[in-house]
């Protein structure tokens, strides 16, 4: 069964840093892309950042661009986003997620097949 296990997340104040792990299995993972989405309370859930299968491609959006960076080690089947320079705004639950399905949008969250169960984020100010 494909399992995604999310962790790293907590409280940590404006300006800090956070890296966030998801560790993977059940499936190949290297031959995937994987992404990251959040969820902030009251809000839909949106994209932050997603890696092409290889790490040879990365894509942000925009509200975290130059602060966050995704990154995988496929030989520990685990994904990462380092945060930096974190703000208020950032406070979500994050998910990591696998594509398993060609698209040329990286950034749509309905694209995703399956889903971590999420690790908090508070951003203090």
């Amino acid at each position: 069964q494909v399992q995604l296990v999310e962790s790293g997340g907590g409280l940590v104040q404006a300006g800090g840093s956070l890296r966030l792990s998801c560790a993977a299995s059940g499936y190949t993972f290297s031959n995937f892309p994987m992404g990251w989405f959040r969820q902030a309370p009251g809000k839909e859930r949106e994209f932050v950042a997603a890696i092409t299968k290889n790490g040879g491609n990365t894509y942000y959006a925009d509200s975290v661009k130059g602060r966050f960076s995704i990154s995988r080690d496929n030989a520990k089947n685990t994904v990462y986003l380092q945060m930096n320079s974190l703000k208020a705004e950032d406070t979500a639950v994050y998910y990591c997620a696998v594509r398993f399905y060609y698209s040329r949008d990286y950034t749509t969250e309905d694209d995703y097949n399956y889903w971590g169960q999420g690790t908090q984020v508070t951003v203090s100010s």
